[in-house]
């Protein structure tokens, strides 16, 4: 087949590879690296690159501070959130067959959110270690209730987007009730938070999802394989034996564990999760989402805009959420067109 190579590194196994999606996501990887290590160099203060390989290989230094305990672990949390991010906008949209969804669009990031500023709201959160796991908690409850409410008899990709951003406007409502209840210290610490920001984050956030993008991986595995039956009509796809509902139900679950745990870490970043499995198929040309590439692009997209919200307005840093809004609010309305021009056409 044109563009793809059979690769058997064993006789009883054999591997298809797609040689665009390969190159693309070596160069992607370079990328990232120089993003990383320019975001390292480049702050209030100038680490010279020699200086940060030096610091990084252990060696004491003047920088041990500025580069080991305030830009690395930052760096690592923007290219593991963005990672997730991708990877669960790609599963998302392969469910619903929509670029126009996203775990943000359809609810899960505000589900996500609005179990958080409650547990923040109420004192259940005590540590950073555990806020991941109750912004899983609130995501996962929030596509399960997507879920039940958009089950017609089968699942139809555009109820369930609609469904979804129904329930995200409702959660919307619900944070915005707590923050007005809430005591003036907790609201502040709360909008912080939800304005998405990788300020005054690090390992402790970076570990658990850090953890939880490593146990996916066998779970990533199998829904590379499972993302490309369901690029075909749903009835074609049964008649090949593909269990469509179960399929579709398990890589939302997986996408939803992703964005949630990725909220948790960093507050909800909007249009990462939109933007980058859509960039990622446009550089690699595959008939459906590239899983690998989706992680790639997104960790770069959010490594780089957490750069640019550090250094375009010194000193005041933007939250990188918001830097990512806005940016991704225009590509919202041009997709939005062009998906209305097709309708029409």
């Amino acid at each position: 087949m044109d563009g793809l190579t059979v690769l058997r590194p064993h006789p009883r196994v054999s591997l298809l590879l797609h040689r665009r999606s390969a190159v693309v996501a070596c160069a992607l990887v370079v990328l990232l690296a120089a993003v990383m290590l320019a975001s390292a160099c480049v702050g209030q203060t100038f680490v010279p690159p020699a200086e940060v390989w030096r610091t990084l290989r252990g060696q004491a230094g003047p920088y041990d501070l500025v580069v080991n305990e305030l830009r690395v672990p930052r760096i690592a949390l923007g290219a593991l959130v963005g990672a997730a991010l991708g990877l669960a906008g790609a599963l998302v949209q392969t469910v619903t067959r929509n670029p126009l969804a996203s775990p943000d669009v359809i609810g899960v990031g505000h589900g996500a959110a609005a179990a958080t500023v409650l547990a923040l709201s109420t004192g259940v959160i005590t540590s950073p270690g555990a806020m991941p796991a109750v912004s899983v908690a609130g995501g996962l409850g929030a596509a399960a209730l997507v879920y039940v409410l958009a089950w017609r008899r089968g699942m139809h990709p555009h109820r369930f987007v609609l469904t979804g951003v129904g329930i995200g406007v409702a959660l919307s409502a619900v944070v915005q009730l707590y923050l007005t209840d809430s005591e003036l210290e907790a609201a502040e610490q709360i909008k912080l938070w939800l304005t998405g920001s990788l300020n005054g984050r690090g390992w402790d956030q970076a570990g658990p999802l850090a953890a939880v993008l490593l146990l996916s991986v066998p779970a990533l595995v199998w829904a590379s394989r499972a993302v490309r039956p369901l690029g075909l009509d749903p009835d074609t796809a049964a008649a090949l034996g593909v269990r469509v509902d179960r399929v579709r139900l398990g890589l939302t679950v997986l996408g939803v564990v992703l964005a949630a745990t990725a909220t948790g870490a960093a507050g909800p970043i909007g249009f990462v999760a939109l933007t980058a499995p859509q960039l990622a198929r446009r550089l690699t040309r595959t008939p459906h989402l590239p899983l690998l590439t989706s992680a790639l692009t997104g960790a770069v997209v959010l490594a780089g805009a957490d750069l640019a919200a550090r250094t375009l307005l010194p000193p005041l840093e933007i939250p990188v959420g918001a830097l990512t809004a806005l940016v991704g609010g225009p590509y919202l309305l041009w997709l939005l067109g062009r998906r209305s021009g097709d309708i029409r056409g």
